[in-house]
This record gives structure tokens, C-alpha cells and sequence, in this order.
């Protein structure tokens, strides 16, 4: 075992043991393709499935075996032919059996923090589907919330808007500038402190840097 996966395992741990205190149900994989037969294992025959935009699923290949099973209904708005069927789509998956996604970050001390352009992946994991799976890299670990909320302006949001071709101080300087541009995809601010259903949401850790 490297130095590297001894220490995530090691932070793996703490965070876990966090997390459950917050009934959150949490479990590590020291390896990518461990955590997507984990996320995978969650799924039962003839259930419905969405999930939140997000690099770590497509990294994973996640996303790729769901749009590949035939046992399940998902609601995938990659195939949505208008605004009107995205929009459609996204109160559908409030209603689903499994909804995946990952986190922005998440703190030591167990606590998610999500920032959202449109508010469909937070919607969904605040109440609607029946079981949240979080699939996140242990890059995305944050000492306390404000070390979280930095990493989440500075680091991913950048990143996001670049990936997006969003027209946002943050994609022109790496930097966030607290905006109220037309394209900021920073409207929604939500810090997950517990979950109200025992176990509902389930947290993958990954041993290896994920997503941004």
C-alpha cells in the first residue's frame, strides 16, 4: 500500500465515522472500479434511476453501466430533445428509487456542501428520492466549512464554468469574485448537516482524486 492510499484510508475513516453520526450511511473503496460495483450493488430490478450532472460519474464509469442496463428506468436527460422535456425530467427524478450524484465537498466532521446552478441535484438531494447515492473522490475532502466553501468557489465552481462554457469571472481568472453574472452557477448554497431518514443518503469515499 502506497503512503498515499494508506493516508485516504486513514481519512477515510474519520470522515465515515462522521458521517454515520449524522445518519449519513458511508463506506470506502480504495479503488474506482470497487466503488462502481459498490454504487452499482445499491440497485434493484425494474427500479427508477436519475442522476445529478456530474465528472465523477463519467469517470468512474457509473454513468456509462447505468445508460447500459436494460433492468432499470432511467431518467437521463442527456437524451431530452427540448427545455420542455429536461424540465419534465427533472421533477421526474424527484420521484425515483436511486439518485446518484456526488458532493462539491465534504468536511471532516461529515457534513456535504453542494453549490448549484439550477437547483435539480440539491432539490434532489434535500427530499424526493427514496435512497441518495454520493459517489466522491478524497480530493474532495475539506478540514472544517469554510476550507469546504473555498474549495468549492475556487476549485470546482472554476472548473465547472470552464467545462460548461460559462461566461463567469471564475472561468476567465481561476478565481471566484462572488458574481451576479447571467451565467453563475452559483444560486444555491446548501450545507447538509444530517439527514432526517436514517441511511437515506449513502456515501461512497473513493481512494483516488475525483471530479473537481
Amino acid at each position: 500500500m502506497s503512503i498515499r492510499s494508506e493516508y485516504y484510508e486513514k481519512l477515510a475513516e474519520t470522515v465515515m465515522k462522521n458521517l454515520k453520526k449524522r445518519q449519513i450511511d458511508a463506506c470506502y473503496c480504495p479503488t474506482v472500479s470497487e466503488a462502481k460495483q459498490k454504487a452499482l450493488s445499491y440497485l434493484t430490478p425494474d427500479c427508477s434511476v436519475s442522476c445529478g450532472g456530474s465528472m465523477t460519474l463519467e469517470e468512474t464509469g457509473i454513468l456509462k453501466a447505468l445508460r447500459e442496463r436494460s433492468d432499470i428506468r432511467l431518467i437521463d436527460r442527456a437524451t431530452a430533445s427540448s427545455p420542455e422535456e429536461i424540465k419534465k425530467m427533472y421533477h421526474e427524478a424527484l420521484a425515483c428509487d436511486y439518485y446518484f450524484m456526488s458532493t462539491n465537498a465534504l468536511t471532516l466532521d461529515g457534513e456535504l456542501v453542494n453549490i448549484d446552478g439550477n437547483g435539480n441535484r440539491v432539490a434532489a438531494l434535500i427530499y424526493g428520492p427514496e435512497h441518495v447515492i454520493i459517489v466522491a473522490g478524497m480530493n474532495k475532502v475539506a478540514a472544517d466549512l469554510a476550507e469546504a466553501l473555498n474549495r468549492v468557489h475556487n476549485t470546482a465552481t472554476p472548473l465547472n464554468c470552464i467545462r460548461l462554457g460559462k461566461k463567469t469571472p471564475c472561468a476567465a481568472t481561476g478565481a471566484c469574485a462572488n458574481c451576479l453574472s447571467a451565467d453563475c452557477i452559483c444560486n444555491q448554497i446548501v450545507i447538509t448537516r444530517r439527514s432526517g431518514n436514517p441511511d437515506r443518503i449513502k456515501v461512497i469515499l473513493v481512494g483516488d482524486d475525483l471530479g473537481y
